[in-house]
């Protein structure tokens, strides 16, 4: 897929409210994929959880993660939105950070104005930098990148659940000013809250997010939340917290001695379908001729998992 055809303005354009899951790893973003999602994003939360085994408090950085966002980007071409957490330090660290995401095909990029420390928008204990702060990095941010078109630059304030809503209203205003291509009020608490921000970004590419299983903001459907203003919707949780739950269950079934069935797990060939098994055996094919009784019956289960 190319650079315009990973175009998050254009996938805006065609989508009013996108949804956008998580993929802590690979093989989610090719189930996302498979699955017939038009994005997905790679955010912080599912990222330290399932790769690392860690609460989203700040304990990997640019280096884990950015390793972690190239496997996953190698194996699913879809577009793209990569959480950039604080930009990884000052001007010269947010310019790294761009350039290395964009350098690996992200479509799109968020970065938010928490103080370090920094922590899953829905914890308590944030604190948010000066405004004035965060407008100088995402003019970095912004001055990095090598065309508008090839990323597209989310600014989030977290500034709402220390502040309050008018000052995080506030500094979307100022982070929108300062050039950034959508906004992201981080954390609202009920839906009142959620149709003022809407309202007064009318317009303005705006983010939400709906963090299943225990986050601040009311679970709504992606209908409901297109009509009052959001164009991107964020589930860091969704998948994280059912994986969760399969692994728990399929080590309990184990422990007890009970085979998987049908109905909680997939077979040999439909795994190998959506890890590209076809894909790979016909190059093995063209590079190592097999055996006439091999090629056949190589042959038979390729067009099983086709």
């Amino acid at each position: 897929m190319t650079a315009s055809e990973r175009s998050w303005k254009k996938l805006l354009r065609k989508n009013s409210s996108l949804q956008l899951p998580a993929a802590p790893d690979a093989l989610t973003a090719k189930l996302i994929r498979d699955a017939g999602f038009a994005a997905y994003q790679v955010g912080g939360f599912a990222l330290d959880g399932a790769r690392f085994g860690y609460p989203d408090m700040d304990l990997s950085r640019l280096g884990e993660k950015s390793e972690a966002v190239r496997e996953i980007l190698r194996a699913c071409d879809l577009p793209v939105l990569v959480d950039a957490d604080d930009g990884y330090g000052d001007a010269k660290n947010v310019t790294h950070t761009i350039h290395i995401y964009e350098e690996m095909g992200a479509s799109a990029l968020f970065m938010e104005d928490q103080k370090a420390p920094k922590r899953c928008g829905h914890m308590a204990g944030k604190e948010v930098i000066p405004a004035k702060e965060m407008v100088g990095r995402l003019k970095a941010a912004i001055a990095a990148r090598s065309h508008k078109e090839h990323l597209f630059l989310i600014a989030r304030t977290d500034a709402l659940e220390p502040n309050g809503l008018p000052d995080a209203l506030k500094r979307a205003e100022m982070y929108l000013n300062a050039g950034v291509d959508g906004i992201y009020i981080e954390g609202p608490h009920d839906e009142k809250q959620m149709r003022i921000i809407g309202r007064e970004f009318r317009g303005v590419p705006l983010v939400i997010t709906m963090l299943e299983g225990g986050g601040n903001t009311p679970w709504t459907s992606p209908e409901e939340l297109g009509a009052m203003g959001y164009s991107m919707i964020l589930y860091p949780t969704t998948l994280l917290f059912r994986m969760t739950r399969a692994i728990q269950r399929g080590l309990a079934d184990l422990k007890a001695g009970r085979p998987i069935t049908k109905q909680n797990a997939v077979d040999m060939f439909e795994f190998e379908k959506i890890v590209d098994i076809a894909y790979w055996k016909s190059i093995e094919q063209q590079v190592l001729p097999l055996p006439e009784r091999v090629r056949q019956k190589v042959n038979k289960i390729l067009k099983k998992v086709a």
